[in-house]
């Protein structure tokens, strides 16, 4: 497994290629100090997943990730940082990250977190989720914006990531980012629970 590390901090950086290079599976093909320096490396090293920091001189993790993901589709970023405040979560998913990681976390927790985002799965620190969580009396599904719900319909319709993309006329790539928003909304992990919700109350 390959992974690029991308913090600002020298220490921090080197702590992290430690942990992960005495894994034994994961191999840390190359490191940057920033958003920008992120692109550049990992555009070289084509890695399998980014450890990717939020809070960067010359450009953030969040831009980072996005532009990444714009060149590299199929990356997978897991998102490691000291913030866990529901607005810089929700930015650094809504970007394409699949993980998101707290420093002050075990670091058995931080190696599960690489290996289930490169098996494909969405690794979300436990205190993160609980953010993430609808305020009490908002109900499941309050949040939807009129675009995330035309997404949904078309789900329950059992069209394809591709094809709602032509329908709407928006990238493969926003109808992902679209989903990932209707599933955490929602509190469902794929789509056929999002597909079921959608009949029962969509209409």
């Amino acid at each position: 497994m390959r992974v690029v590390v991308v913090d600002d901090h020298a220490m921090v950086r080197a702590g992290l290629v430690s942990l992960l290079e005495a894994a034994g599976d994961i191999t840390v093909v190359a490191q940057a100090a920033d958003g920008e320096d992120a692109i550049t490396v990992a555009t070289e090293a084509r890695p399998d997943v980014v450890l990717m920091d939020l809070s960067m001189p010359v450009m953030d993790g969040v831009a980072a990730t996005s532009a990444l993901l714009d060149v590299m589709p199929d990356l997978r970023v897991v998102v490691l940082t000291s913030f866990s405040d529901r607005g810089r979560v929700t930015a650094a998913l809504e970007a394409g990250a699949v993980g998101y990681q707290l420093k002050d976390g075990e670091p058995a927790s931080l190696l599960a977190a690489v290996r289930a985002a490169a098996a494909g799965q969405a690794p979300l620190d436990p205190r993160v989720a609980q953010v993430l969580l609808p305020t009490r009396g908002q109900r499941a599904g309050d949040g939807l914006s009129s675009r995330e719900e035309q997404v949904l319909r078309l789900v329950a319709d059992g069209l394809a990531n591709k094809q709602i993309a032509r329908a709407l006329g928006i990238t493969e790539r926003t109808v992902k980012a679209h989903l990932g928003k209707v599933f955490r909304e929602l509190g469902v992990a794929d789509r056929t629970s999002a597909a079921l919700w959608a009949r029962d109350h969509l209409g």
